[in-house]
């Protein structure tokens, strides 16, 4: 007599996947994850300065460095640098964020606007800003005005392109609802348009930041005679690593507070929003 036997269940695709699926999920992120690599980075410089491997001739040790930075806070000389490259950068990217964001609404808002303006700012856009740098100095001069133009023309290329698809990016449903329920165009645009252009617009911010560095470090070597980058020329010119490096530290460490508190204006502004890191 034959038995019968019920047949194998057949493994479902949703469960094949599944594990792999339940891998690759962003969990929770590692708290101070991003302190890691840098931890690793000094680990390796001070291990390398320590048993000889790294030349102090072309990288000084981590504890001249330290000393080197403590020598310049006491007679003053960093802090009066450093009050001058944030000036400088912070003129630079307030005008650019303004001059961004004032275009992207003209041309965001109206077709006309769109068609005047977007062609222009996409020609820019292809044209790297420190490619202007000699055209620049030629209508500026060496002065403050051209440092300050030069990092606001770096600055408001990502600001325009990140509001400006942040307001082409909103339904059109709402335009169509706010129409049919006789919504004025001043309250549809302050409370409908301009907080969903918000996360591009600060989207572009974090972009615009990085950009307002890169230009304050090429425009404070070139012929500058104060700020942080003249420190670092000085220093260049006489070999002295361990100033060039404390110059470095100090940007990278305007860099990481300026995309630290753009981040955190993000949280609060778009706490409505829910994200994968929530």
């Amino acid at each position: 007599m034959t038995t019968l036997t019920a047949p194998a269940r057949p493994v479902s695709r949703v469960e094949d996947v599944r594990p792999a699926r339940r891998r690759l999920a962003p969990g929770a992120p590692i708290r101070f994850g991003g302190l890691i690599g840098i931890a690793a980075l000094l680990a390796v410089w001070i291990i390398g300065s320590a048993t000889g491997l790294i030349d102090p001739r072309n990288l000084s040790e981590p504890w001249t460095v330290v000393r080197t930075a403590e020598t310049l806070i006491e007679n003053g000389r960093l802090q009066e640098s450093l009050v001058t490259s944030g000036i400088r950068a912070a003129l630079g990217l307030g005008f650019g964020v303004a001059a961004g964001t004032i275009l992207a609404l003209i041309s965001g808002l109206s077709r006309f606007g769109e068609a005047l303006i977007d062609g222009p700012i996409q020609v820019k856009r292809s044209i790297p800003t420190l490619a202007l740098i000699p055209l620049l100095l030629l209508w500026f001069g060496i002065g403050e005005p051209f440092k300050v133009i030069t990092i606001a023309l770096a600055v408001f290329v990502p600001i325009y392109i990140h509001t400006h698809n942040g307001l082409r990016t909103i339904e059109g449903k709402y335009a169509e609802l706010a129409e049919t329920l006789g919504v004025p165009r001043g309250e549809f645009i302050r409370h409908v348009v301009l907080p969903g252009a918000m996360p591009g617009f600060l989207l572009g911010m974090r972009f615009a930041v990085t950009s307002s560095l890169l230009a304050l470090v090429v425009v404070e070597v070139i012929n500058s005679t104060a700020g942080i980058g003249h420190m670092i020329t000085l220093a260049s010119n006489y070999g002295q690593t361990d100033i060039i490096v404390v110059g470095l530290v100090v940007y990278a460490l305007l860099g990481v507070l300026a995309d630290a508190a753009v981040r955190l204006i993000e949280r609060k502004a778009l706490s409505w929003r829910r994200t994968l890191a929530s």
